[in-house]
């Protein structure tokens, strides 16, 4: 019963600081634009954007165990998807998120099929192919893309009522998608279907026999992790207001690819950590070196994996161990002390054992016909194995 109770606690303990955790993390969001400079509130925007796109591939490589290089292009599809029909068909803002969610979805549902057949690094030169040949796709198709110019469309300007600058009205809006996106990832990892991709993550055969269907979760995916990167691209056309080829190179792949395993594969907070890299470290890299800073940044990247295998979202554990792990260490010499000092007594007990001797004196004392020679009765009295008995008279 104690054990219940005390389980019970520690559940209650547990949901106490997630809700404590929560409120403090949603009242620094609120703030932040109202403390921060411009340039400052547009990098966070950024990073929100970017946290998307990072929950949405970490549902298909954190969770679902497959590789892909190609994240970057449905990345550019939704940004795109957004940019025409702003620019062409001069639609709402709000119009194109739906539109671009849906047919990223669409096509991520379709580029899964090769996930089927293929797993591991053949996987990911596929996904990759698809990141290197989007950008001179792009090019060609000018009178629908703009070709290598790009397209320039009016950024989300703030309602009158809401009395916000523009680049705080942004940042709401995208904090609003952004929460959304995470409270999706994370109710769909706790449905059947993120069962199911945790199981066909880690023994497809086991999760096979007990009635996983791999081929339509492997699907879908690439289909959510589309999804959420077509999100974070029309978050990006709303943002930057300007979409062109060069914008969303393969190295737009690499990169974010890279923030998620920094973030933290298989983690809610890996993606917001990972953005935050994403977003921060190059510009401190060119404010480090101005003449290589890809050589910054991938140091800073080697510092971090050695610091934290795990990722960032691990770090606290690993933290939290080491600091538990120390104190045992410390009351634990004591107690090996006296082992190491006994020692050697236990080598100089051959040379302690006296006892033949002392034992003897002993028995001396008590018997007067053993005091000449107390070890000599036991050797004249001691008669060969089948002797003859001896009389009295000899």
């Amino acid at each position: 019963m104690s054990t219940i109770i005390a389980t019970l606690d520690t559940d209650q303990a547990r949901r106490l600081r997630a809700a404590l955790t929560v409120l403090l993390a949603a009242a620094v969001a609120v703030g932040a634009p109202f403390y921060f400079a411009p340039f400052q509130v547009f990098q966070l925007t950024m990073v929100l954007l970017y946290a998307v796109a990072l929950a949405g591939l970490n549902l298909l490589v954190g969770f679902g165990g497959q590789i892909s290089l190609g994240h970057g292009a449905f990345f550019a599809a939704g940004a795109y998807t957004a940019a025409i029909m702003l620019d062409r068909y001069d639609t709402g803002h709000l119009a194109t998120l739906p539109v671009a969610a849906a047919g990223c979805f669409l096509l991520g549902l379709g580029f899964g099929v090769p996930a089927l057949r293929l797993r591991g690094l053949y996987l990911a030169l596929v996904t990759l192919s698809f990141a290197v040949f989007l950008p001179p796709l792009l090019k060609r198709l000018e009178p629908v893309t703009g070709g290598s110019m790009g397209l320039t469309v009016d950024k989300l300007q703030p309602p009158a009522w809401s009395g916000l600058a523009e680049d705080q009205w942004m940042y709401f809006v995208v904090l609003a998608v952004t929460a959304v996106a995470l409270l999706l990832a994370r109710n769909l990892l706790r449905s059947r279907v993120g069962r199911a991709l945790l199981a066909a993550r880690d023994n497809e055969g086991a999760a096979e026999v007990m009635g996983v269907q791999l081929s339509l979760h492997k699907t879908l995916a690439f289909a959510w992790s589309a999804m959420f990167a077509g999100v974070a691209g029309c978050l990006y056309t709303w943002v930057i207001g300007f979409v062109s080829p060069d914008s969303f190179s393969f190295v737009l792949s690499i990169t974010l690819l890279a923030g998620l395993v920094v973030g933290g594969l298989a983690s809610l907070y890996g993606p917001l950590l990972g953005a935050a890299f994403v977003m921060y470290v190059p510009s401190v890299s060119q404010d480090l070196s101005e003449a290589a800073p890809g050589v910054v940044f991938g140091l800073l990247i080697i510092a971090v994996m050695l610091v934290a295998p795990t990722g960032l979202a691990g770090l606290p554990g690993r933290v939290r161990a080491a600091v538990t792990r120390r104190p045992t260490r410390t009351t634990a010499a004591p107690d090996r002390t006296p082992e190491f000092e006994s020692g050697p007594e236990v080598e100089s007990a051959p040379e302690v054992e006296s006892a033949p001797d002392t034992e003897p004196k002993s028995q001396a004392s008590s018997d007067p016909s053993a005091t000449l020679t107390p070890a000599g009765p036991a050797v004249v009295d001691a008669e060969p194995v089948g002797a003859q008995p001896r009389t009295e008279k000899e």
